[in-house]
């Protein structure tokens, strides 16, 4: 086991200070070794390319282990009776499933989210994407992360669910109460909103179903409720997990991207002055952005079996926390990796994550990614910053609270 009483002295996931900049932490950690246990969470954390990689694709680990063993039976106990509504939501998204039910639900679902999809969503994407900046240009400014970051993904996925107009006001609400408890030792507090959040999405997306199942038309909701092969579809809750997975992955991972991305440029005016001149293609600047400040920081994997990392020996029972924004910026493996450089051609981030629970959503956010950025560049191509923003105070997943701009 590596030695224990340095790692709370750099990682530090509730300080202020850590949050804002947790990047020279990671360079401490990688330079200490490869695992190393981390006693406020009771995890090891893998900062290296490499290492979290290869972890992502171990059958060895798993985002659940409850495929295989009981509670008592892994050493661990089980969750609170008042968290179950959260956990029935979240443990029956393929996310948090393993072979075979991971297999089969993908495989279902991607015969409704299939490139087609997203290829015909592109117009859509495109067009709101200039109405909101031309909003923000005629107010002369405003907030980057209400004004465009949100109202993009959040419309998009929205509209290929098929979730009305008039419904849509609730969802990044009870996204944002559902991902606090992704975040580490979430509070009581934390843990009672994403429940009634759980509960009142759920309770939707039921209604939501039974219409489409009764009236069905061209939306994602009523592919789910088609979707069958081998005698087998999706059950009723297999579809709330799997449209509420792809709404909060679509609202946190593009809205925190964005407006981390535009923070980053703004911080760098010669890569910002490169990409309005032509000089950085956007396809290399939305991959460059997503490495630089990656919107999902770290990602939780149960260890299944007994495994070995850089000589330590990691025991079946054991969390790991593997750690996105580290990995990305692990010299080994990207050159001059705390350098902004929209023009970077070699960049094998890992922000959508790898292996059997890579982004199902990836080539959508790419599409999203792309034409906010194109939209501001061409409609505000003289966009400013109006004072420094504030982090959001969460770790896990990494954003801003608000993105304060003027044209």
């Amino acid at each position: 086991m590596e030695a224990t009483d340095a790692v709370p002295a750099v990682f530090d996931p509730w300080s202020p200070a850590f949050v804002a900049d947790p990047y020279p932490a990671y360079a401490e950690l990688r330079a200490r070794g490869r695992a190393h246990w981390f006693e406020p969470t009771g995890q090891w954390l893998v900062p290296h390319h490499a290492d979290v990689s290869a972890l992502l694709r171990d059958r060895r680990l798993g985002r659940t282990y409850q495929h295989r063993f009981g509670h008592e039976e892994f050493g661990r106990t089980a969750p609170p009776a008042a968290h179950e509504p959260f956990h029935v939501l979240n443990d029956h998204g393929m996310l948090d499933l393993e072979p075979p039910d991971h297999t089969r639900i993908r495989r279902l679902v991607s015969k409704a989210f299939t490139p087609r999809t997203v290829e015909r969503l592109k117009p859509y994407v495109h067009r709101l994407a200039h109405d909101l900046v031309g909003s923000l240009v005629a107010e002369g400014g405003g907030d980057l992360l209400t004004a465009v970051a949100e109202p993009l993904p959040v419309a998009v996925i929205a509209e290929m669910l098929g979730i009305p107009e008039a419904d849509r006001a609730p969802l990044r609400p009870w996204s944002a109460d559902i991902c606090g408890m992704y975040e580490l030792n979430p509070s009581p507090e934390t843990a009672a909103r994403a429940v009634r959040a759980s509960v009142e999405f759920s309770a939707y997306l039921r209604e939501l179903i039974a219409e489409r199942r009764r009236t069905p038309g061209d939306d994602l909701i009523s592919g789910l409720v088609a979707a069958y092969e081998d005698g087998e579809r999706l059950t009723e809750q297999e579809m709330v997990s799997t449209c509420v997975l792809l709404l909060n992955a679509g609202h946190e991972a593009t809205v925190n991207a964005t407006v981390n991305g535009w923070w980053a440029l703004f911080r760098h005016p010669e890569q910002l002055a490169a990409l309005r001149a032509g000089r950085a293609p956007l396809s290399t600047a939305v991959e460059e952005l997503l490495r630089y400040d990656t919107p999902l920081q770290l990602f939780e994997r149960w260890v299944l079996d007994d495994i070995e990392i850089g000589g330590t020996t990691v025991p079946r029972g054991s969390e790991i926390a593997l750690l996105f924004g580290s990995a990305n910026r692990d010299p080994e493996v990207f050159d001059r990796p705390g350098t902004l450089d929209l023009s970077r051609r070699d960049n094998p981030h890992i922000s959508f994550s790898a292996g059997i629970h890579y982004c199902i959503g990836a080539p959508l956010a790419r599409v999203e990614l792309a034409a906010s950025l194109a939209a501001l560049l061409e409609r505000a191509p003289a966009l400013r910053l109006v004072g420094e923003p504030e982090r959001k105070p969460g770790f896990v997943i990494r954003g801003l609270n608000g993105l304060l701009v003027e044209v």
